[in-house]
């Protein structure tokens, strides 16, 4: 397994993976909030190649992805964050296809995500999910995560989204 800087060779992998999760969430084998034609988008992917945050991760072949900045959404402003700092570190749009749920990559990405935000000076980890997607807010507290607010927001232009804010300090 191997997880790495996506390129824009990456983008059409990335945009299957999108489509496997859209098709899990539209077929009831997953609940993850998102909607296809809005979030996550092909778009999505090309936006954040370019910008250089997209991470993928390889296992014979692209089976996740992930975006890490520290690029704060919106609902992230005013929560009840128990770390004030300026070194905060976001994962965003964390999926691993379908076909390779259930075998640990979604917890390997997060510990690549926090020794990327060690290496680079970051301390205080910040993400967040849908609260309808129990998953991951289970894999999340697992990980050490503290659920610290639940703000209804329109999220990446999907309405009525809970967003769950979670966040881990690594001191």
């Amino acid at each position: 397994m191997t997880i790495r800087k996506a390129t824009p060779a990456d983008i059409d992998a990335i945009e299957k993976i999108y489509d496997e999760i859209h098709t899990a969430e539209e077929t009831g084998r997953a609940t993850i909030g998102w909607i296809r034609g809005v979030y996550p988008t092909r778009k999505t992917a090309e936006d954040a190649v370019r910008r250089g945050d997209m991470f993928v991760l390889e296992d014979g072949e692209i089976i996740g992805t992930g975006i890490i900045n520290r690029t704060q959404v919106d609902g992230y402003f005013g929560a009840p964050w128990q770390h004030e700092t300026d070194a905060v570190c976001v994962l965003h749009t964390l999926i691993i296809s379908p076909r390779a749920a259930g075998k640990g990559f979604g917890k390997a990405f997060v510990a690549f995500y926090e020794r990327w935000a060690l290496e680079h000076g970051l301390c205080e980890l910040r993400l967040d999910t849908n609260a309808k997607n129990t998953a991951a807010r289970a894999m999340y507290r697992k990980l050490g995560y503290a659920e610290i607010a639940i703000v209804s927001t329109v999220f990446n232009g999907i309405p009525g989204v809970d967003l769950v804010l979670l966040e881990k300090h690594l001191g």
